[in-house]
């Protein structure tokens, strides 16, 4: 799971029901170029659960309601901070309200609330929900109307669509928002980012995710109700780049299509960077081969001697051995199988899916293990027959690797934000988190551009 998870914007049951299930088609050129975009229309969008928010809709409304109950504890207020270095940058807010009715935030202040008319086919959302920030150096501050959850600030150099449709015939409606790798949707042309939050009666969550891609390099900070404050500064500016020549390096060593991850526009601008889980949705061929003589070895090794794993739970420590082309840990609910790339580089699927309605603590705890040390190359290191056991150094320090995971924190200023689900295993002692939380937040800044405080 990703690391906002909990949070996440909507669950895959919940899918629109015309959702479309086929890999994108990309536009794949040659290796030195990367992934050319070619911005659509609405009939190129591609609905999944990564780009949409599922709610509900304001009963007899399409724009502004007014909401006179809402408490002014409810209001988060935001300091948005521009120190990006190019065009016009304008935000956007967008999540479900108190009541689960999909909203956008107005530039006057209001909810703005999508209605697709029972409309199948995604419609343009037509309201004034573009938030302009102002010229570099500049703040620009605005507080939501009322508690806000699954939502997303997005931020955008330029102007970003949005969509609403219907998913069924009891007022449901889906949010349908920018898709980082599809090379045809509307807003495929335009370099984009965003924070993740919910802000309710419990308090706010706020996280920087690099699970999916890096696109607009954001940092964020946070009073709490204490007056303490929580950072976290995020990428150093330009880091897309920096991440892109490194991954385009690495391609010419080991012949892999590192360099495919780079998502540019006609004239050869990079706007953002895919994670590799998010490149084999364009092609699913991709990295075939990269880890099975690792995983060989992997298997092999354990096959004569256990790899322990550290819950850190209550559960304690569990042996695993391999057996065959499985591996089997002790009382654990089922085993694993030898993973796939899509498996490494996601950890949500094949072999290190969670089944949460069935699967027991041990799995819960050993997958997400499991998973961190593949993606990281530290099951055959010196100390990596227990896990988690060794500390951030020795990560990403022998091929195959996830090799985009280790750019994004080459180019952390402090190490935090989450470059692939489980980058939260680690020993005791170390968080990698990009988030801020609180009971009472008094004010969430961002930073556009990166980090200035």
């Amino acid at each position: 799971m990703r690391a906002f998870a909990a949070l996440a914007i909507a669950t895959a049951a919940s899918l629109i029901g015309q959702a479309l299930a086929a890999p994108i088609s990309g536009r794949l050129l040659s290796r030195s170029t990367g992934i050319v975009v070619t911005p659509g229309t609405v009939d190129d969008i591609i609905i999944t659960a990564d780009n949409t928010v599922n709610g509900t809709v304001h009963p007899s409304h399409n724009g502004t309601v007014s909401v006179p109950r809402i408490q002014a504890t409810e209001k988060l207020s935001f300091a948005l901070v521009n120190n990006f270095d190019g065009a016009q940058i304008s935000a956007y807010v967008t999540g479900r309200d108190v009541d689960n009715n999909i909203v956008m935030l107005q530039a006057d202040g209001t909810w703005y609330y999508p209605n697709p008319q029972g409309s199948t086919t995604p419609i343009a959302i037509t309201g004034n929900v573009n938030i302009p920030l102002g010229a570099k150096g500049t703040t620009t501050n605005i507080q939501l109307p009322g508690y806000i959850s699954s939502a997303r600030v997005y931020f955008a150099e330029g102007n970003l669509q949005f969509f609403v449709v219907s998913i069924d015939s009891n007022g449901g409606a889906g949010l349908v928002e920018p898709a980082a790798n599809n090379p045809s949707d509307p807003n495929a042309g335009v370099n984009w980012g965003f924070v993740e939050l919910t802000n309710n009666d419990g308090g706010l969550y706020a996280n920087i995710s690099y699970v999916d891609f890096v696109g607009l390099v954001l940092s964020m900070s946070m009073i709490a109700g204490d007056g303490s404050v929580q950072t976290v500064k995020g990428l150093q500016a330009g880091a897309a780049s920096s991440i892109c020549n490194d991954l385009t390096t690495v391609a010419g060593q080991d012949g892999q299509p590192w360099d495919q991850l780079c998502m540019k526009d006609s004239n050869g601008k990079l706007l953002r960077v895919l994670a590799p889980t998010k490149y084999l949705d364009l092609a699913p061929d991709a990295f075939s081969s990269y880890f099975t003589d690792h995983i060989n070895t992997v298997w092999s090794t354990y096959s004569t001697k256990d790899l322990t794993i550290n819950t850190q739970s209550t559960s304690g420590d569990v042996a695993c051995r391999t057996s065959g082309d499985v591996l089997n840990c002790a009382g654990d609910n089922r085993s694993y199988a030898k993973p796939v790339p899509q498996d490494i580089f996601g950890c949500n699927s094949g072999t290190f899916y969670i089944d949460r309605a069935n699967d027991n603590a041990i799995h819960y705890a050993v997958a997400p293990r499991l998973c961190a040390a593949f993606a990281r190359t530290t099951l055959l290191l010196s100390g990596g027959d227990v896990q988690p056991s060794l500390d951030s150094s020795s990560y990403y320090t022998t091929a195959p690797t996830h090799r985009y995971s280790q750019y994004v924190h080459k180019y952390e200023t402090d190490n935090k934000g989450y470059a692939f689900s489980y980058d939260d295993v680690n020993p005791s002692g170390e968080n990698a988190a990009g988030v801020v939380s609180d009971a009472n937040p008094q004010l969430l800044t961002i930073y556009v551009g990166g980090y200035a405080g």
